[in-house]
């Protein structure tokens, strides 16, 4: 699919790395899995589970995992021979996260912060701790906390934020 990839420089709360808006398609299919991986998914794999102080429990997010550490947990589920895992690029976590939208979050623009509360868990009603991941509303495409609960890794970084159509970035 295209989309416009990235935030306009009048959106509420823009980091300067969340733009200039441009034109990016994607032309390779990608499957993401509908929320955060668990502790007892990471658990299952992994044998430990780094998380703790902030929600702990088999179907809370996994946290406390550095980059390296989801590369080494990808490692071990393409060893597992179910499939082929990797992170999604930046631009096709974006593309996932809109699931076909233009506003500045996939429920609408949200300037008040009214309705974030039932799409995310986020500083106005998390208390400063994680939830058990698919609790809030998902976007139009089913995927769950695709904003608040804890930041997800993306295979690459911002660097595909550039003022030129991209194919595949």
């Amino acid at each position: 699919g295209t989309f416009i990839m990235g935030s306009t420089d009048s959106e509420q709360e823009r980091l300067p790395s969340e733009g200039p808006q441009h034109r990016v398609t994607l032309t390779k299919d990608f499957y993401l899995s509908k929320c955060e991986i668990t502790q007892a998914q990471w658990q299952a794999v992994m044998g430990t589970n780094p998380a703790s102080g902030k929600g702990e429990g088999p179907n809370y997010p996994v946290y406390s995992v550095s980059w390296y550490d989801c590369q080494a947990f990808i490692q071990k589920m393409n060893e597992m021979g179910r499939g082929k895992f990797r992170l999604p690029t930046e631009a096709e976590w974006e593309y996932a996260c809109r699931a076909g939208t233009t506003t500045a979050f996939y429920w609408g623009d949200d300037r008040g912060y009214g309705v974030i509360r039932d799409y995310a868990w986020h500083t106005f009603n998390s208390r400063n701790t994680t939830y058990e991941v698919g609790t809030k509303l998902p976007n139009a495409w089913g995927l769950y906390d695709m904003i608040g609960n804890v930041p997800e890794w993306c295979f690459d970084d911002y660097e595909s934020y550039n003022p030129y159509p991209q194919i595949d970035p």
